[in-house]
């Protein structure tokens, strides 16, 4: 698993230096006016390959704050489902039974 994020973080970094030289480049040609309808696509390249290059370099959690979200939210639900579950299949004389921590969550249920 390290040696994957190191050659990521490596990748990440040849990218970066490589899209500052085309940013470089293309500022060059948008300063020459006949040159600029290439530079105008070109700094569009390398604010792409720019990107890619951060992405590669951050951790997924930071470059995909969403899916990430996504994730943990589904399982904590699932987890909360299951618990859920549970709980309501518990009768009353069940109920009795249980630690007082068990009590407690039989409590808290039945408030909401």
């Amino acid at each position: 698993m390290n040696h994957v994020r190191l050659l990521r973080g490596l990748a990440g970094v040849l990218l970066w230096v490589v899209s500052l030289l085309l940013i470089l480049i293309a500022a060059i040609l948008c300063v020459t006016l006949i040159l600029l309808p290439l530079g105008i696509p070109l700094m569009g390249y390398a604010r792409r390959t720019f990107t890619l290059s951060l992405k590669l370099m951050l951790p997924r959690a930071v470059s995909h704050p969403v899916d990430t979200a996504d994730k943990a939210m589904a399982k904590r639900s699932r987890r909360a489902r299951k618990r859920a579950k549970k709980q309501a299949a518990l009768t009353a004389k069940d109920a009795g039974r249980l630690s007082r921590r068990g009590r407690k969550q039989m409590k808290r249920l039945a408030k909401a």
